[in-house]
């Protein structure tokens, strides 16, 4: 049974007949419940199905970093489901049931500061190390910018990564990674974040590396 909540013209939640009403990050909203699907493994849906199962384990695994990463997206939705939004319609490579992420392609923050430039990975002594250029003055970027460091272990679907990382100005940062990632290939991302947190820039991906 629906509950009126603001009079006969306000919102409602629960269910009258077809029409299911519920309350969103405070947005009233109405929906038709779907009629039962006589096929619901049709082609074109087990396709996005499988599409969104591969961006939700590559997401999943640095849930806590998008909080940041997508801070600017998070519109009448959430930052992870921003995340997922973006990187189901532009990181996914491959036909099912081989669909993959296009790391190149993905983004891991998203925004309009000036992004990384020069970035490149390498490992030693259980470490991942970043190193980047300088480019304090390019655009909006500042010395004070913040790296926003991000290493996906694939094969254990585990991220580490760092929000708050060394100033633009430094141009290195080292992650330090967990013992089980050792002889593992992992791939790399580096964003940016304002001092006062309010520009994010687009993730740049550095490429894939093994920890050594």
């Amino acid at each position: 049974m629906g509950k009126i909540s603001q009079g006969v013209l306000g919102g409602f939640s629960g269910k009258v007949g077809n029409v299911v009403g519920g309350t969103w990050k405070g947005i009233d909203y109405m929906r038709i419940k779907p009629a039962n699907v006589s096929n619901p493994r049709t082609a074109g849906q087990v396709d996005q199905r499988s599409k969104f199962s591969t961006t939700l384990r590559f997401l999943q695994s640095m849930t806590d970093f998008l909080r940041v990463g997508f801070k600017l997206y998070a519109n009448k939705m959430t930052q992870f489901n921003a995340a997922m939004s973006y990187n189901l319609n532009n990181a996914i490579t491959g036909t099912y049931p081989n669909f993959m992420i296009d790391y190149a392609s993905a983004l891991v923050s998203r925004g309009g500061l000036t992004g990384a430039a020069n970035g490149a990975v390498s490992s030693s002594g259980g470490l991942v190390e970043f190193t980047w250029t300088d480019n304090t003055g390019s655009g909006n970027a500042q010395a004070t910018d913040k790296a926003l460091l991000v290493v996906y272990n694939p094969t254990k679907d585990e991220a580490v990564y760092d929000n708050a990382g060394a100033a633009r100005s430094v141009g290195a940062q080292n992650l330090a990674m967990p013992n089980d990632f050792i002889g593992d290939d992992v791939e790399a991302f580096i964003g940016f974040i304002s001092e006062d947190g309010k520009e994010v820039a687009n993730s740049v991906y550095i490429g894939s590396v093994t920890v050594a």
